[in-house]
């Protein structure tokens, strides 16, 4: 039998975790999720927003929707968290980690309060939601995960080290987990994102001199939240069902260019 080429972005259909979802990379990607029909639950600090935002999509969407507020840095509230979150979007197999923070001090910034938060909002959840999500994701076929990480995983920068060693520890624990996952039929992948205008990059934007960023980049402009959101819809869809410990580059061609 020929297999369909229908396409198949909605599938499954089940619910997906996002954690930074009140904002950003997050909020776009689980409007693009609603889009095609799957339920999702906004995590984020700022519950107020979460809970606002996740009303948002309902209304315009007709999925079912969650916010909640949650600190990703205390692991002991992610059980109670996602029992809530599969009470309200019901089936759960699909996870977006996009929480994140950005040091700003170099080398002489680095504390180990800084370093603790930054690798435990960025990294240490990818891990642990895996974890406690794997019952779930193992009873439902198709389930996926994204990590959200970032081109500096790739390049570095010295204005940001703790965000840069986190982004590029979660390419390593990804292909780690893929491995482990695999042969329960879950895949997981990362998204490097490169310069997004997101509410995250918006100061720095407005410190820089004008094209400070587009000069880099090939196609000559900054990206928008949700054309990675696209990509994060696609690898958590049956569309990507022969895809996993990949990472898939979204940078408006920044790491390949050679302009000075």
């Amino acid at each position: 039998m020929t297999p369909s080429l229908a396409p198949a972005l909605g599938q499954p259909g089940t619910g997906v975790i996002l954690t930074g979802g009140a904002s950003g990379i997050a909020l776009a990607s689980a409007r693009a999720l609603a889009a095609v029909g799957r339920p999702v639950a906004l995590w984020d600090i700022h519950g107020a927003k979460a809970v606002a935002e996740a009303a948002a999509i309902a209304d315009e969407f007709g999925v079912a929707t969650f916010g909640i507020a949650i600190d990703l840095t205390d692991a002991s509230v992610y059980d109670a968290a996602i029992a809530q979150s599969r009470a309200a979007i019901g089936t759960l197999g699909g996870l977006l980690h996009a929480a994140g923070i950005v040091d700003t001090g170099s080398l002489e910034g680095i504390t180990e309060d800084s370093w603790a938060a930054g690798i435990n909002t960025h990294l240490r959840p990818l891990a642990l939601l895996t974890k406690a999500l794997l019952p779930d994701f193992q009873s439902h076929p198709g389930s996926a995960i994204v990590g959200i990480s970032s081109i500096n995983a790739t390049l570095g920068n010295a204005v940001n080290p703790i965000y840069s060693a986190a982004k590029s520890g979660m390419l390593g624990l990804v292909r780690s987990l893929a491995d482990r996952l695999g042969p329960d039929g879950i895949r997981i992948n990362a998204v490097s994102p490169g310069q997004i205008l997101t509410p995250m990059l918006q100061p720095t934007v407005d410190l820089l001199p004008p094209g400070a960023f587009e000069r880099r980049i090939l196609l000559g402009r900054l990206g928008a939240a949700d054309e990675i959101a696209r990509a994060v819809r696609y690898l958590l869809s049956e569309e990507a069902s022969y895809i996993t410990a990949a990472e898939l580059v979204v940078d408006g061609g920044n790491i390949s260019s050679q302009r000075m």
